[in-house]
């Protein structure tokens, strides 16, 4: 098999990287896909760094060594604070790896109209200070605030989108002082574009609510590109692996995805 022929990888904690799964599917639609949710051991952001690049690692070298993928997109902010730099050097001069939390850092500091930014995301990202200490040292002008919001990504796997719940709890997260005179807020967890739109509505729509999957899936085209990796037209059907298979899970394909999709367990440890 060609190399431009391989598919993509792409690994999360759970089922909340198929916002980036569906994005990478509409920038680059020749591409297939291989996708692994680790949904026996989500949410990862309650555990340690060192169970998390272990779960990680084994993905990747499945992914890779299995499943042949030209590339590994790491859709998870836990798992790229915790696991992108053993991930990239056991695969140094091999393919290109991807996390979720530099190509968005890039974005920002791109920007000259922000002032401070707020990022919300789960424990284990807010906890290992990979945002803070990268916008600390490439733009060390622009304030930020960073605030744990541990209960969204459960809230939005259950389904609780749009109601009641989910205004209360993002009420009592959102306000926050710290979060207040932000001109952007960085959804740095990939379930959260689901509730994008209730969080827009919370800031009165006066800020940028920025969510990684589309500025992943930019800078995955872009590496493809120089590494001359892109495939010119798609072979095989993409690929939807989780690791514990049940029907909450298959239904909620639709809400991440956007359109039903099909999943296999496979358990790799």
């Amino acid at each position: 098999m060609k190399n431009t022929d391989r598919p993509i990888g792409i690994f999360d904690s759970g089922i909340g990287g198929l916002t980036v799964a569906n994005a990478i599917s509409r920038v680059l639609p020749n591409e297939q896909l291989v996708y692994y949710g680790d949904t026996e051991h989500m949410p990862y952001g309650e555990k340690s760094k060192e169970l998390i690049r272990e779960f990680s690692l084994k993905i990747s070298k499945f992914l890779i060594e299995q499943k042949k993928c030209k590339a590994i997109v790491i859709a998870c902010n836990t798992a790229s604070a915790a696991a992108y730099e053993e991930i990239r050097d056991a695969n140094k001069n091999s393919i290109p790896i991807i996390n979720v939390i530099d190509p968005m850092v890039e974005f920002v500091i791109a920007q000259p109209k922000y002032q401070k930014v707020g990022i919300i995301a789960t424990r284990g990202t807010i906890d290992s200070h990979i945002y803070q200490e990268k916008f600390t040292r490439r733009k060390p002008d622009l304030n930020y605030a960073a605030l744990a919001t541990p209960l969204l990504a459960s809230m939005i796997e259950e389904g609780f989108i749009e109601d009641k719940i989910s205004r209360a709890v993002l009420y009592e997260y959102l306000s926050d002082k710290s979060l207040h005179d932000i001109d952007a807020l960085i959804l740095a967890c990939t379930h959260y574009p689901l509730i994008k739109n209730e969080i827009d509505e919370f800031f009165g729509r006066k800020i940028d609510i920025l969510s990684s999957a589309d500025v992943v899936a930019e800078k995955l085209l872009k590496i493809l590109e120089i590494e001359q990796l892109l495939s010119s037209h798609k072979k095989a059907p993409d690929e939807f692996l989780v690791s514990d298979l049940t029907p909450q899970f298959e239904r909620s394909t639709m809400l991440f995805y956007g359109e039903k999709r099909t999943l296999e367990e496979l358990k790799l440890m």
